[in-house]
Formats: C-alpha cells, sequence, structure tokens
C-alpha cells in the first residue's frame, strides 16, 4: 500500500513584493503560504527520528527565503519557485500542494482574499535510448549525460546495452538499444521538448522514418499518463510490439504495469517472444 502521510503548514504570513503594479513592488503586502506536503514518516514516528522526516520549522524558512529572493509579477510564479526548490531540496516529498492567499490584491472588490493552489511532485518515467550510426556506446552515453543536465531529472537505473536488428526500414546497420528510469519534476510536455534538444544537441537529423540516426530518445511510459496528442503519445504506441524496447525495459523494471494493456512489462515481453 503506498503510504500517503501528509504535513501542514498553514498560512506562513509573509511580509513581500510580488504583484503587477509598481505599488505592490514597492510598498509590500501581506501573502499567506500554505502547503501539504505527502511523505512517509512512519520510521521518524516509530522512531521519534528528526532525520527521516521533513523539519516544518526548516520549510518555513526556506518559503521565506524563496519569497524574499525576488520580485514576481505572479503569485502562480510564487507557487511554482516554492514548489520546485522544496522538491529539489527535500527527497522525502513525494507530492506538494502549495496554496498562496492575497488578502489585499487591488482589484477594487470586497472580497476576502485571492489565491491560486498547484500540486507538484515527482514523476517516474521511462525512456529508450538508440543508435545505429558512429560511435553507438559513445552516443548512448552522450544521451545519458545530457538528460543528467536536465533540470529537475535525475536518471536512476540504466539498462544493459543490447544489439538490435533495425525495425521498419532494414537497409541499415545494426542498432545498439537501452531503457533508463528517469526521475523528473518536469510535466510530459516538457520533458519531451528537452529530449528533442539533447537529439539535436547531439546531431540528429531526421531525414528517413525509421532510418539511420545518430541517437534516438523515446519516452515509453510516464507514471500512469494516458496522453493522445499531435506531438506526443504516451505510453508509445509501439512498444509492446519492440522487443528492442521490452528486452532492456524488462531487465530493469519487469513489473511495470503498461497504464493501457494492464499487463506488466515481463508478460508483454513473454507474449511477443511466443509470436516472433
Amino acid at each position: 500500500m503506498a503510504v500517503k502521510d501528509k504535513i501542514y503548514i498553514k498560512d506562513l504570513e509573509i511580509i513581500a513584493y510580488h504583484g503587477v503594479l509598481k505599488e505592490e513592488k514597492e510598498l509590500g503586502q501581506r501573502f499567506f503560504i500554505s502547503l501539504e506536503i505527502q511523505t512517509d514518516f512512519r520510521e521518524a514516528g516509530k522512531n521519534d527520528d528528526l532525520t527521516k522526516t521533513i523539519s516544518y520549522a526548516e520549510v518555513c524558512d526556506d518559503i521565506e527565503k524563496i519569497f524574499l529572493t525576488a520580485k514576481y509579477n505572479l503569485i502562480e510564479k510564487c507557487a511554482e519557485e516554492i514548489a520546485e526548490c522544496l522538491l529539489e531540496k527535500y527527497t522525502r516529498i513525494k507530492e506538494l500542494k502549495v496554496k498562496i492567499k492575497k488578502p489585499w490584491a487591488p482589484i477594487r472588490k470586497a472580497i476576502d482574499h485571492v489565491a491560486v493552489e498547484i500540486v507538484r511532485g515527482r514523476h517516474k518515467v521511462y525512456i529508450s535510448l538508440g543508435s545505429n550510426m558512429g560511435d553507438k556506446e559513445k552516443n548512448l552515453n552522450d544521451a545519458l549525460d545530457k538528460i543528467k543536465e536536465i533540470s529537475g531529472t535525475k536518471v536512476s537505473k540504466v539498462s544493459g546495452f543490447i544489439v538490435t536488428k533495425p525495425f521498419g526500414y532494414t537497409d541499415q546497420d545494426d542498432f545498439l538499444n537501452a531503457v533508463a528510469e528517469l526521475e523528473t519534476l518536469l510535466m510530459p510536455e516538457e520533458l519531451l521538448k528537452e529530449l528533442l534538444a539533447a537529439e539535436q544537441e547531439l546531431g540528429r537529423v531526421r531525414e528517413i522514418k525509421w532510418g539511420p540516426r545518430l541517437i534516438d530518445l523515446d519516452i515509453l511510459i510516464f507514471d500512469d499518463e494516458v496522453i493522445d496528442e499531435d506531438n506526443l503519445t504516451i505510453p508509445h504506441p509501439w512498444m509492446s510490439e519492440r522487443m528492442f524496447v521490452l528486452e532492456p525495459f524488462a531487465e530493469i523494471a519487469p513489473n511495470v504495469v503498461h497504464p493501457l494493456s494492464r499487463k506488466r512489462i515481463r508478460e508483454l515481453k513473454s507474449e511477443l517472444e511466443k509470436n516472433l
């Protein structure tokens, strides 16, 4: 069972200088910040150990520093900055809800306050890597290095590199393929943009569909998300038909469940092996 312990911080009051109007940035005004932190503090609760939980006093100090570091036009930006900074600092935070209230909003109406609320968290993502041009092993390792440079993203597992025959357009060299597990704070579209940028920086040129490529990076699964957009489909639509994906995937995460078929990766691999 997934643990969903929570820490609440309600209405931390800070005088700060955020707002679109010049006066708001000069005179300052009251803001109230509330957090709902999803974590796991069972070990802390059983052993009375502060190091096994998240110090709400330290979090409050961090929020104050973040909130007073710059002057933003939007409290939406303030909320994003708080979420990103806290998630990067406190690895025990699994999900974070940030609410910012602005009681003195200059809108000339009788209101108690205006507020924004966002929910941000860590996402587990699996991507495929492939190359069949030049030094293939170096290309995959260079791609992994590029991914490690993406803000808010960590490479947590990498499969072994396997040699596979080309798919679709067969008049080309064999591929070297792998699958990597990532932990990221980015949303799917943001991660896709970063992966495409990494491909371009490494020198990929798109000429022939399923043709030779210096590097190929594809999102296979992003949490349990199901996305069908013009430029992004998750889970990857052909992953269940490709052994060069399922073999390295099953090596590092055999029990991950495909969001549509509801089958584990090892099951999909076994079924494909029987049909080959």
